[in-house]
């Protein structure tokens, strides 16, 4: 999802840039004053921009260091890892794959996995369609695994991977829960359907025709000296790979997410060939589902139909060590790429800002949001009488069940006991309706010492929904602040509330 704009930056970007005017020319030397100054506060080392308009180029730059300790400076040719904006290269090879019959969008997923299948203890698989899973409809939910250089121990195959962590969690088509772990399998399945490897399916079919030579699947032959390092808070990132490249293991420079942009804009370049038709370039961004508040998501790409007064398509990913950005604005034939090897807000800012410079009416808009206080959170710290009990049950891991308890009082005070240890208050508690259903969220320290999880320490978070007697969902290991190492792994949760009547009510109750 579109990161939040930060105030102080928002109004420091608004305060500098001045409206350009309408033409092909913007005068960007305001926002690149914005760039090296919040580059320098937030010890950014590197970041890359390019801005296209019309078919045209209007804007590239690097700035700072692609790698700081080797004093290699950052192009716009530089590659950064693009975490998330990979879903949008394996998307559109799904689309390629169905444009040429060779794969069905709305036939399960299974049918074209070649070993390990999607599982569920409650929901039918076969109801998770590719479109559903490409769309993060399917019923998966949050994954996240990266081994290091040094942990040959750590990787295991897609295979392997779908067969520990390939479970539909929630109804196949019911709501939106953003999966790394469906653009994993969903790269599993172009390959399967191409006979290709992904990185050379790609390669072959959309990042050289467009003209992408800057861009690959990891790291391809020839390509290390152009890599950006990647840094976190805390050091620099040692050599890694994403268990599920399909989401998060491209790379790609900020000229080469302009051509991409350009394209998917449906600008006809002279030098790119048309790899989908205008009309499959439409159906990928405005055949959309509801992703939260006011975004939707279509075929890799989140929707915005009023982003400061535009229809904005968006790919962005980030982790902690990178962030990338490509918006654009169809109605105005607007690509901007930003891209960073830091994980921080600053590329969604400055899109704001580039756009503000070229859009009036963005910048007046964007101008007003930043003067309106923001609307108070609702309140979903109280109970209904559906979640309030004592539920006893298991977390199901691949190492076999971990006893759970929690318990949820009146007053909203929850209580989780995980295998033999001792009683902890559940933080960032919430209930409300969802669907239809009933939603706990919440988060407790607790280990489940699975291997695959990492050194950790961890959270627990939960998401649960109450079905008849059961409180079921999913616990995600989620690695705390202070952790040099974890992976985000959910696990089966399952849950039968104790006859009423066996919980204590509140101490004054």
């Amino acid at each position: 999802m579109r990161d939040a704009v930060i105030g102080g930056l928002c109004s420091l970007a608004l305060a500098t840039a001045v409206p350009g005017a309408w033409g092909e020319s913007p005068d960007f030397s305001a926002v690149r004053h914005l760039v090296r100054s919040e580059m320098a506060a937030r010890s950014i080392p590197g970041l890359s921009i390019a801005v296209a308009r019309r078919g045209r180029i209007l804007w590239e730059e690097g700035f700072g260091w692609a790698d700081r300790e080797n004093r290699i400076p950052a192009t716009e040719q530089t590659m950064f890892n693009v975490a998330s904006v990979t879903k949008t290269f394996t998307s559109t090879a799904l689309m390629i794959l169905a444009k040429s019959r060779k794969l069905d969008l709305d036939r399960p997923v299974n049918d074209y996995l070649p070993g390990a299948k999607l599982t569920s203890p409650k929901f039918d698989p076969a109801a998770a369609t590719l479109r559903r899973v490409a769309m993060h409809t399917g019923g998966l939910t949050t994954f996240f695994r990266t081994c290091y250089a040094d942990e040959p121990r750590c990787r295991i195959s897609m295979e392997e991977t779908i067969a520990r962590y390939g479970v539909v969690f929630w109804p196949p088509g019911d709501h939106f829960d953003y999966s790394n772990l469906g653009y994993g399998i969903l790269g599993q399945v172009v390959e399967k359907a191409s006979g290709r490897p992904l990185e050379r399916f790609l390669k072959e079919e959309v990042f050289a025709p467009l003209g992408m030579s800057h861009s690959s699947l990891g790291i391809g032959p020839g390509l290390a000296k152009l890599v950006a390092q990647r840094y976190t808070a805390r050091r620099r990132s040692p050599a890694q790979e994403t268990a599920t490249p399909g989401a998060s293991g491209a790379y790609a420079s900020a000229h080469d997410l302009a051509l991409f942009g350009m394209f998917n804009l449906k600008t006809r370049l002279s030098s790119a060939k048309a790899i989908l038709s205008d009309a499959d370039l439409e159906a990928m961004q405005s055949d959309t589902v509801a992703a939260g508040g006011s975004d939707r998501y279509g075929l890799g790409w989140w929707v915005r139909d009023d982003q400061n007064g535009y229809r904005t398509v968006l790919a962005q990913g980030g982790t902690d060590d990178t962030s990338a950005s490509l918006e654009l604005v169809p109605a105005e034939g607007i690509a901007v790429a930003v891209l960073a090897n830091k994980g921080d807000p600053l590329p969604s800012v400055v899109i704001d800002a580039i756009l503000a410079e070229m859009l009036p009416r963005y910048r007046e808009n964007l101008e007003r949001k930043a003067q309106e206080p923001e609307p108070p959170p609702a309140d979903l710290s109280h109970p209904d009488a559906a979640f309030v009990g004592t539920w006893n049950g298991t977390i199901s891991t691949d190492r076999g069940p971990v006893p759970l308890t929690i318990t949820v009082r009146e007053s909203g005070d929850t209580r989780g006991t995980l295998g033999r240890g001792s009683v902890t208050a559940l933080t960032n508690v919430k209930f409300d309706p969802k669907f239809g259903t009933f939603r706990f969220r919440g988060r407790m320290a607790g280990e489940l010492n699975v291997d695959d999880a990492g050194q950790g320490p961890f959270d627990l978070y939960f998401e649960l929904y109450v079905r008849g007697s059961a409180l079921e969902g999913c616990a995600t290991t989620i690695p705390r602040p202070e952790s040099q190492e974890g992976n985000g792994l959910s696990f089966w949760v399952e849950l039968k509330r104790d006859l009423p009547g066996s919980v204590a009510k509140d101490a004054s109750g």
